[in-house]
């Protein structure tokens, strides 16, 4: 075959491949998140930057719009400054244009400051519609983290350092503290500060999201007083767990081995049970847990069933796995001023929530995987991908539920969870010393079984 030949047969060989991108006209053209776009909309962004003030008076070339889209979808791409996320931004346009100076984002950003990301936050905080009931009650979950901010001069004051024997934290740190969904992990609502502020301070600012028809777990640092009777004030019930050795009146023996008592004013049954859970290599241990509830019907809502429940709070763990591992990799937050962390922590949660949701509409569409086999490394990997590729960010004639997310997530379901086992440890070393005790990293087969301490005579105790 001549070259001549062999050219003509390659070039009948190739087929040519094009893309239609949508997106928004002129230089509003690289605010998008991709196919995350259809949950957030430009209505929606400009809806909330109306309401904050903080649309730009004349036409810029760095739209608030835009501006508001970069920090979600540096959100997504924690590793890299803002520049770079811009580039990715536009890499899939037609038009690229001319990209701005650090300089020129960092004003850009500080114009529309952190309201508008507060409010798209709030706006889109809830439950998917697919969230998990355990006997019709949405199961909720509470807890606190922290998160490692720059250690700049106004970061410091306004944060602090953990003080420790090994000389405390290296950054300021935020104290984070959230309400989540169980199984879909949508995130109902947030507060963040100073992490000097302790949890429990931190926990009223959240409990308006709560209402009937609602269960909060918690665990044992939320087993306060003024906060069991600020919960039981919503409407929403609840099942935190309290020390074992907490003085609690003991008013009543229930049949099914759980207990009655009051605390801040509060009904609540107390349960009492060991855990123990025995591996394939016939290692065991065995642990306590107090749990107090205010769901008072025993017969609908038995101790054991209680226990098995309680293993849900469990998810909020996760979540903040999710943050702080999957999507930040362990780094610190860029923002060097207290203004822009709280801008880019709203920005985050926001980048968070809207990624759920969709995995949640994809888990939703296919009942046969739940929600905790859905990979959140798929889900974020492909929507970084088609922010790149600017690729759905307008729906088409064609209305495609699940989309390029969506069907990754199904593709690729995770098996099925398996019972956890291990305590919790710090794997990241703080220390040129090995840690004390030894963590086995085989996997056993486990069988946990649950007993109810029953003490059928009642004890006088003061009141709570």
């Amino acid at each position: 075959m001549s070259r001549q030949s062999a050219r003509s047969a390659l070039a009948r060989a190739i087929s040519t491949v094009t893309s239609t991108t949508r997106t928004a006209a002129g230089v509003f053209a690289p605010g998008h998140l991709g196919e995350l776009t259809q949950i957030i909309p430009f209505e929606m962004v400009d809806e909330v930057l109306a309401e904050a003030g903080t649309v730009e008076r004349r036409l810029r070339d760095l739209p608030s719009r835009v501006v508001v889209y970069l920090l979600l979808a540096a959100g997504l791409f924690a590793g890299l400054g803002y520049r770079q996320v811009w580039a990715r931004l536009v890499s899939g346009l037609a038009v690229p244009g001319v990209a701005p100076s650090s300089s020129a984002l960092a004003q850009a950003r500080r114009r529309v400051g952190v309201a508008p990301l507060k409010a798209l936050f709030e706006l889109l905080a809830g439950p998917s519609a697919g969230a998990l009931r355990w006997r019709g009650l949405l199961v909720c979950a509470m807890d606190g983290t922290t998160m490692s901010v720059p250690d700049s001069p106004a970061n410091l004051t306004r944060y602090g350092h953990q003080s420790g024997s090994h000389g405390g934290s290296g950054y300021p740190l935020v104290r984070l503290l959230a309400v989540v969904v169980c199984g879909t992990r949508t995130l109902l609502a947030a507060t963040f500060g100073p992490f000097k502020t302790g949890e429990t301070s931190y926990a009223p600012a959240l409990f308006s999201c709560l209402h009937p028809g609602m269960i909060l777990l918690a665990d044992r640092n939320f087993a306060v007083k003024s906060l069991i009777t600020a919960i039981a004030g919503t409407g929403a019930d609840l099942l935190i767990r309290c020390k074992a050795g907490r003085a609690l009146p003991r008013l009543a023996t229930l049949p099914d081995g759980s207990w009655a008592s009051v605390l801040g004013g509060v009904p609540i049954r107390v349960i009492d049970a060991h855990l123990t859970i025995t591996l394939s290599g016939s290692s065991r241990r065995t642990v306590h847990y107090r749990l107090i509830t205010s769901l008072l019907d025993q017969r609908r809502y038995p101790a054991r069933d209680l226990v098995v429940l309680y293993h849900q709070r469990w998810e909020i763990e996760t979540v903040y796995l999710e943050l702080k591992s999957t999507i930040l990799g362990g780094r610190v937050l860029r923002a060097r001023t207290p203004q822009g962390v709280d801008q880019e922590i709203y920005a985050l949660l926001t980048a968070y929530q809207v990624l759920r949701l969709a995995m949640a509409d994809a888990t939703a569409a296919c009942p046969a995987i739940t929600d905790d086999r859905a990979s959140f490394s798929i889900a974020l990997h492909t929507a970084r991908d088609q922010i790149i590729r600017a690729a759905g960010i307008l729906a088409g004639t064609t209305i495609d539920l699940l989309g390029r997310i969506g069907r990754a997530v199904l593709a690729a379901p995770l098996p099925a969870r398996r019972a956890r086992i291990s305590p919790r440890i710090v794997k990241r070393a703080i220390s040129k010393h090995r840690a004390k005790g030894q963590v086995d990293r085989t996997n056993h087969r486990a069988a946990i079984t649950t007993e109810i301490l029953t003490q059928p005579q009642l004890t006088a105790a003061a009141s709570p």
